[in-house]
């Protein structure tokens, strides 16, 4: 059926096909009225299962009623499946279906397309499809306690999903055996996806109707992320908003995305940072980059690294401790001398990332950020250039001292 559905071109020209395909079209409204039918019976029974899993009652077995809930979400799920084969798939291959359904029949293959080689990304993605589309059809209907009681059951599901998914994602990325950066750089960009994907349907859903699970600073961060919706988005400005979508995911998704993949999610930011910077040629959009670079450094030893408390490496821990120390001294400028805190702050920053730089076994060329950085560290005061020395070739070179 796969196979057919890839080769549909229209019209079909002889006499037999003409009345197949007429009989066919009188016979498709009758066959979406018996699944849309089916499909409303289904979806009733899994809400009753659901309320009543969830109420959590003392009169009811609570394994009885979570086995009914799942029995009932299986029936659902194996009805939205039915229409779309039956009354989506008939209708795109007969070319009477509107754009919504041919998309919705595209976006299916495309899941279902995992099956071979994700299959536990494609268990989670199909169920999210078929609810995605079954949810669609419930907002259009304006049945409001239909679609409130819907509601509770679709963000309950679908963070079991999302979890699920960013689970599968992490796995892939911890594992050490995967040493082609090109695969982990595509897992980068679907956990970033993913996060996106969630924040835009599932947490604003939740905030809509009230849910008083969603914390305040979850609200208020969402709010940031909203100023990101708007208008065309640069290099730097996609750096950011992942920025924000890891923040938001260390309140949600804390066992699905755990702290060591956080880390390598900030360090492949940390990286496209760098590079935007050194790569950057008119000024004041170097500056804008590099001071985004800054709070990203922030950002990544305060909210994650501090929070480390199992160090496979020994050193990077004794490392990690001593850079601490000094950022907590250079805090203490923040009250009395806001201005010097700054520039302190700065300087251990780029000591700190010009050493991981040079230390670090990484194919990138970070040359012309390392020329930049002095610079920076000169301006501060924190470098001396000393007078220019000629080398044997007759070539001369800066030299630079640091300022203890």
């Amino acid at each position: 059926m796969e196979e057919k559905s890839l080769r549909i071109t229209g019209t079909d020209k002889t006499f037999f096909n003409k009345i197949t395909k007429t009989l066919t079209k009188m016979l498709i409204p009758t066959k979406i009225g018996i699944n849309g039918m089916l499909i409303s019976i289904k979806r009733n029974s899994l809400l009753k299962a659901f309320e009543a899993y969830q109420n959590n009652d003392e009169n009811y077995d609570q394994k009885e009623t979570e086995k009914k809930y799942d029995t009932a979400y299986e029936a659902y799920l194996e009805s939205l499946d039915k229409y779309v084969m039956d009354s989506i798939y008939k209708k795109v291959k007969n070319d009477t279906a509107s754009e919504f359904e041919k998309e919705a029949l595209s976006k299916y293959y495309e899941v279902t397309s995992l099956k071979e080689n994700e299959f536990v990304e494609y268990k989670h993605r199909k169920q999210k499809y078929l609810l995605e589309l079954d949810n669609d059809g419930v907002q259009l209907s304006g049945k409001e306690k239909l679609i409130e009681r819907y509601n509770q059951f679709y963000v309950s599901k679908m963070d079991t999903l999302y979890k699920g998914i960013l689970k599968n994602y992490s796995i892939k990325l911890a594992d050490t055996t995967n040493t082609y950066e090109a695969s982990k750089e595509w897992i980068y960009t679907k956990i970033f996806y993913t996060l996106e994907d969630y924040i835009q349907n599932i947490l604003s859903l939740k905030i809509r109707i009230g849910d008083d699970k969603v914390a305040k600073d979850v609200i208020k961060e969402y709010e940031n992320y909203e100023t990101f919706t708007v208008g065309k988005l640069d290099t730097k400005d996609n750096i950011e908003k992942n920025v924000l979508l890891l923040s938001i995911s260390r309140k949600l998704f804390t066992h699905s995305l755990p702290l060591i993949v956080a880390i390598q999610c900030y360090e492949k930011l940390l990286k496209d940072a760098r590079i935007l910077v050194q790569d950057t040629k008119i000024a004041t959009k170097r500056e804008k980059a590099y001071g985004m670079l800054m709070n990203l450094f922030e950002d990544y030893h305060v909210k994650l690294l501090s929070t480390k408390v199992y160090w496979e490496n020994a050193k990077e821990r004794e490392e990690f401790k001593a850079f601490w120390n000094q950022y907590k001294e250079v805090c203490k400028l923040k009250e009395s001398n806001f201005i010097e805190y700054v520039r302190q702050k700065e300087i251990l920053f780029i000591k700190n990332d010009m050493k991981k730089i040079r230390e670090g076994n990484t194919k990138t060329d970070y040359s012309r950020l390392i020329t930049y950085y002095k610079r920076k560290l000169i301006d501060y005061g924190a470098m001396k250039e000393l007078k220019n020395a000629y080398t044997s070739e007759g070539k001369y070179t800066k030299k630079l001292k640091e300022v203890a």
